[in-house]
């Protein structure tokens, strides 16, 4: 994990974050980290994106697979 120093932090905001982490019972530190995992979240757009070029890597999908399903189904079902 890497430590993040944040410099300059208005009075208000760290009286805001000691109210917070108080009321929920943590740590300022704790209240800080989320609210930073909360803003480096990627975007709903980010996350499609992402999702676009793995679907362009593997390539379209082939064939339909109801019929391997009902076949392995089907063979399943004798071995017992």
């Amino acid at each position: 994990m890497v430590d993040i120093l944040v410099r300059n932090v208005a009075d208000a905001t760290a009286a805001r974050l000691k109210q917070k982490a108080k009321a929920a019972g943590k740590s300022v530190n704790d209240i800080a980290r989320e609210a930073l995992e909360s803003a480096a979240k990627p975007s709903k757009q980010e996350v499609w994106t992402e999702i676009d070029r793995i679907r362009e890597r593997i390539g379209p999908v082939q064939g339909d697979s109801t019929v391997d399903i009902r076949e392995d189904r089907d063979n399943s079902g004798r071995r017992r």
